[in-house]
């Protein structure tokens, strides 16, 4: 309702301000192009979002101080903390960042985010930056029309950087004009109550704009040409830096309660720390004034000394609360505590993961281990083993043989609910997914989809099974009761031995795509055994043709299930050295020489065969 209403207002106030003074059109263009040129400085980033931002995320906040330091280094290179904080917020939602990693990253973007006041103050009002705008812009507009993402991705940095010149540019010019024929520092508050009022008018301006950074510009140049005191302009930085909290928690809005955590935590530090700034303003800005003089700024360049405060007071939240950081993340997750999300609900795929390829990818893979999780329960409740029993150590065969009778279970109500319904939003999901199919991602992505349809085809497999393993699994031929056992027995091994690799993989495990090799020889081992044992059995009149027939069709069946859930294990488990994987899928072997393989084994057991009668 409030968004509804907020749009119509500010164009209304607008439209009496351009025809109240022409000269707030050329103001409020400034901030216009320079908002226009961050969400083009956010596009170009974003394209360097696949694959390196995540390997540079993992390296980079593994400790507090590297995430601080990643924190500081990524907004002053981004010249965004709101892109920082949004990025941050769908890396936690996705899984691929901890809680306190993330608050340590949104200390230091706060703290980072600074050095854009000293660049505006320091550079941007000091020269006429409007000439390097226009070659950005050209060369920029030109890149963007390439092909290349990665040519793309530069030339919209450099066309949002020449129109963050421009926007400088016009907004210095506008108010300078100003000055001439409207002075607006004769609203000028003094004391404490200025303080309050124009750091609520920060606030505001900076939900308005969904940009701090936008807002100290706007201060910045305002203050330079003398419209507001150096007074009221510290105010407007510290509601700057409050309002910023707004992108983060509208961000926040999208993501689960990892994200929330994090928003909660943004919006703490910046509240202690603009709290802190008002009450103690006064001694700050005679540090302020220390620091100055100490490092030569001159006692007038007010500019300046707004970006000296901005740090200031920044550094002093970030020292402040960093001792208490672990308190706070135990306080957000009291706070935000983590929903029980049913089976059959999507956990991963929010919109904040959406947002870049390597969370959208991660979110996909997550989404995916949960639909695995839902078929082992599928698989152990057809084969008629408890869960727990499949993936211990338990003796199968025992429990299989001593077994009286195998409990009916509904497959298709379990398939429907917790199968299909996961792999249906998984597959829109991905179709969402906006990102370039030349990225490393959408690789991935496809490998991704592809297990889900080997799981979904394994499960389809084990329906077609369950019709004859009710009907001969206690069956009193124990010839047909052994065989069918040992189908349930071998494929339930395989789940254990394959959530092995994926628990051994999800603590940083030494396992690879080999692993999986002599799993996919073993498939061809059952069946050349149970082709021999069936030809033995029909021969000898231990089965009937009619059994003989369903058990060919059920090993058939069998089969597939083992291959799809290899392959699925190929894709899902393999995953944490992607470089070292694509390397390892050209060496893993193929079909022919399995058959090979296989071929070498049967004539080397024919010769011991040979060896042992010409010995006898």
């Amino acid at each position: 309702m409030l968004r509804k209403i907020l749009l119509p207002v500010i164009f209304v106030i607008l439209a009496w301000g351009f025809w109240i003074s022409p000269d707030l059109k050329v103001v409020a263009a400034g901030v216009s192009i320079f908002l226009f040129g961050m969400l083009s400085l956010e596009d170009g980033f974003k394209a360097f979002t696949g694959g390196t931002l995540e390997k540079i995320l993992k390296k980079s906040t593994n400790k507090l101080w590297k995430s601080l330091s990643f924190g500081i280094l990524s907004t002053t290179i981004m010249q965004s903390s709101s892109l920082v904080s949004v990025i941050t917020i769908s890396f936690l939602s996705a899984g691929l960042l901890g809680l306190y990693e993330g608050v340590g990253i949104i200390f230091g973007a706060n703290l980072g985010t600074t050095t854009g006041a000293w660049l505006v103050a320091g550079f941007g009002l000091k020269v006429d930056i409007s000439a390097y705008a226009m070659p950005m812009l050209v060369f920029g507009v030109l890149l963007v029309f390439q092909r290349s993402n990665t040519l793309k991705g530069f030339g919209y940095i450099l066309t949002g950087l020449g129109f963050l010149f421009l926007g400088i540019h016009y907004m210095k010019e506008g108010f300078e004009a100003f000055k001439g024929n409207f002075d607006l520092a004769q609203f000028a508050v003094s004391g404490y109550s200025g303080i309050f009022l124009f750091s609520a008018l920060g606030v505001l301006a900076t939900v308005v704009m969904q940009s701090s950074h936008a807002t100290l510009v706007l201060t910045i140049t305002a203050l330079a040409s003398g419209q507001i005191s150096y007074e009221n302009a510290l105010a407007l930085s510290i509601g700057a830096n409050v309002g910023t909290t707004i992108t983060a928690i509208i961000g926040s809005m999208s993501a689960n309660e990892q994200g929330k955590r994090l928003a909660g935590a943004h919006l703490i530090f910046n509240l202690v720390t603009g709290f802190i700034a008002i009450v103690f303003i006064y001694q700050m800005m005679s540090t302020v004034d220390w620091i100055s003089e100490e490092v030569g700024i001159a006692a007038d360049d007010h500019t300046l000394k707004l970006a000296v405060f901005h740090t200031l007071f920044n550094l002093l939240g970030v020292l402040i609360m960093l001792p208490f950081i672990r308190y706070l993340v135990t306080f957000l997750e009291g706070l935000f505590k983590e929903k029980q999300v049913s089976r059959t609900k999507p956990k991963y795929l929010t919109d904040s993961a959406i947002s870049f390829p390597d969370t959208a990818t991660e979110a996909v893979r997550n989404e995916t281990l949960r639909v695995w999780d839902n078929a082992i329960n599928i698989f152990s409740g057809t084969f008629g083993f408890k869960r727990s029993d499949v993936l211990s150590n338990s003796d199968l065969d025992h429990i299989a043989n001593t077994q009286k009778k195998i409990s009916p279970y509904d497959i298709d109500t379990a398939y429907t609910l917790n199968i299909k319904s996961l792999y249906s939003e998984i597959v829109s999901f991905i179709s969402k997914a906006g990102f370039s199919w030349e990225m490393e991602q959408s690789g991935e992505i496809h490998w991704l989809r592809k297990a889900n349809q080997n799981i979904t085809d394994a499960v389809k497999d084990t329906k077609h099974l369950q019709k004859n393993l009710s009907v001969y699994g206690m069956s009193s031929n124990p010839k047909m009761k052994e065989a069918y056992t040992l189908i349930r027995v071998e494929l339930c091994l395989l789940i254990r031995e394959l959530e092995s690799i994926n628990l051994e993989n999800e603590g940083e495990g030494e396992k690879t795509l080999f692993s999986l090799d002599h799993l996919r020889l073993l498939l061809d081992e059952h069946i050349s055994n149970m082709n021999t044992w069936l030809s033995q059995s029909i021969r000898k009149n231990l089965i009937t043709a009619e059994m003989a027939t369903s058990l060919m069709n059920d090993v058939t069946y069998a089969a597939n299930i083992y291959r799809n859930l290899i392959q699925m294990g190929e894709t899902l488990f393999i995953k944490r050295n992607h470089d070292l994987s694509n390397a390892e899928r050209t060496l893993i072997l193929d079909d022919e020489e399995l058959d090979a393989i296989n071929d070498d084994i049967k004539e080397q057991a024919e010769n011991n065969e040979n060896t042992k009668r010409s010995l006898s």
